[in-house]
């Protein structure tokens, strides 16, 4: 199953960032800048804004390529 997961761009690690990407989704369904989302969830979080700019980029991509 792991293996599935990786092959597909899945990293075992993320689902610590579940709850981030859904708060991203959120605020940016609310019509939020980008830059004001990254930096309100990197203080959150307790990350930099330069990691939940990847793992945003990263999980959306997940979710485009789960979805075709």
């Amino acid at each position: 199953m792991i293996e599935t997961l990786e092959k597909s761009g899945v990293r075992p690690s993320d689902h610590k960032y579940v709850a981030l990407f859904e708060d991203y989704r959120e605020a940016k369904q609310r019509g939020e800048k980008v830059c004001y989302i990254v930096a309100c969830l990197a203080q959150q979080y307790g990350m930099s804004e330069r990691n939940v700019y990847d793992v945003v980029k990263r999980l959306a991509a997940d979710c485009k390529a789960a979805s075709l």
